[in-house]
């Protein structure tokens, strides 16, 4: 029965555009409530278009029941993907246009890890004063797995990956590495192991530590000095602010996994590297293809490039 309507052919020019923008964001987004929330309209308003496209290719069905909602079928992301498409040449003939006009203009909206913000958007905004395009910041702080999410309502955004230079889901989306960050265990300044140069994963299971929530990538060093070691390390607390971290570490006497460019230098703590485990993170910049394209987008990822490797290069 499904082979039938695959047969009748649909001149897909007569579509109205907005129709395959509309299952882009279904596919980004996997519901009509989510859709209907970034869109500002109703959830029967978004209903009520996904039918009309369905009328528009004979009937030929883009959603079907799914748990409490909808997902896309196969017609319905083949249409989504030619959304993305669209919606990439669209921008590339933007992107075109503003360079004929002679600069970048526009707003484009930044979202990123506050610790990655504090090294690179002090940078970013200086190399950016004096031209027309205006950077709209929101700070966040979430797993590495969620950050492809937010392209859907930012323009870049700036997270980590302890895994590499492409965090895990975003395989689909432009990404770009501004900035490979060592991770050490830091520790107050007259702590007992703050007179070694190095640490060892022996060392440490020795002491208290403040951590992160399970899934952010710092945790991965605590997971690793415990397969080292066959020992549990003790996580006295879960936390998700280096700057609420680096005050406890300096009034006592725990230890925490703390990046090396963005920990507050003078805080009262030293850091130091763990012996035999090249821990790091990367900070990348993951976009939409389509966002990618825009020319306001490319100058904001350009400086965050010039912005990474200047403080590589401290």
């Amino acid at each position: 029965m499904d082979v039938e309507p695959r047969r009748r052919g649909h001149d897909l020019s007569r579509m109205d555009p907005r129709h395959l923008d509309l299952l882009r964001e279904l596919a980004d987004r996997r519901s009509v409530t989510a859709v209907a929330e970034a869109t500002h309209r109703t959830p029967s308003a978004v209903s009520q278009q996904l039918r009309t496209a369905q009328r528009e290719l004979g009937g030929i069905p883009l959603v079907e029941p799914h748990g409490r909602g909808v997902r896309l079928t196969e017609a319905g992301r083949l249409l989504a993907d030619g959304g993305r498409d669209l919606a990439r040449t669209i921008a590339q003939v933007q992107a075109r246009w503003d360079a004929y006009l002679g600069s970048a203009s526009g707003t484009v909206r930044l979202a990123a890890l506050p610790s990655a913000a504090t090294v690179l958007l002090p940078g970013v905004l200086g190399r950016l004063a004096g031209t027309a395009v205006d950077l709209e910041c929101t700070d966040i702080d979430i797993a590495e797995s969620e950050y492809p999410g937010m392209v859907a309502d930012h323009d870049v955004v700036v997270g980590h990956s302890f895994t590499g230079p492409v965090p895990a889901g975003a395989g689909h989306l432009v990404t770009a590495a501004l900035l490979r960050e060592p991770l050490d265990i830091a520790m107050r300044a007259d702590h007992v192991l703050a007179t070694k140069a190095r640490v060892t994963a022996q060392d440490l299971v020795l002491h208290e530590w403040y951590g992160v929530p399970l899934g952010y990538p710092f945790d991965d060093l605590r997971i690793a000095v415990e397969t080292a070691t066959g020992t549990p390390v003790r996580v006295v607390q879960r936390l998700r602010d280096n700057r609420l971290i680096e005050a406890l570490v300096a009034a006592g006497d725990r230890v925490a996994v703390l990046p090396r460019f963005s920990t507050t230098p003078g805080a009262g703590i030293v850091l130091r590297p763990v012996h035999g485990m090249d821990a790091a993170r990367w900070i990348v910049a993951i976009l939409r293809p389509d966002r990618a394209e825009r020319l306001a987008v490319r100058t904001v990822l350009d400086a965050l490039r010039a912005a990474g490797r200047a403080v590589a290069g401290r």
